[in-house]
């Protein structure tokens, strides 16, 4: 088989609306990223950051910028989609990338209260890292938020 596209999602919760505690809350979401998952900058496609309506101080892709390997990263930034009900100040991620590899292991970090959105993907301490199910090619997961 040759190469083929994959995704990852994430989330995050951050304090408060401030560029700080988005700041920390964004590097932490994409140290999870990083240190579980074996990405080449080179082969990822793109990256949209959505946000709840209630963060609105800095962009999230402005801070992934200021990672190294980031800067020639496809970045978008979008206001998630409000629900009554919903989490509240969350910071979510798609990234999907380009793969050799059709079992890679993919890591999705849910953090903070984010992990309530997917309990079944939240990390855990790295110790205790078991790789998620893969989707077989013929099966759809209709199960991402």
């Amino acid at each position: 088989m040759g190469w083929r596209v994959r995704a990852i999602r994430g989330a995050t919760t951050v304090s408060e609306n401030t560029v700080e505690a988005i700041r920390e809350a964004v590097h932490e979401l994409l140290d999870a990223l990083e240190t579980h998952n074996n990405l080449d900058f080179d082969e990822i496609v793109s990256v949209t950051f959505s946000v709840t309506h209630d963060l609105d101080v800095v962009f999230p892709a402005a801070i992934a910028r200021e990672r190294p390997h980031w800067a020639n990263v496809p970045l978008l930034d979008v206001q998630q989609m409000y629900v009554k009900g919903s989490l509240e100040r969350c910071i979510r991620f798609l990234i999907h990338f380009n793969t050799p590899d059709p079992n890679v292991v993919i890591y999705h970090p849910y953090l903070r209260k984010a992990k309530s959105l997917r309990p079944d993907r939240a990390l855990t301490p790295v110790s205790q890292c078991l790789p998620y199910p893969t989707v077989q090619s013929h099966q759809v997961d209709t199960s991402l938020r």
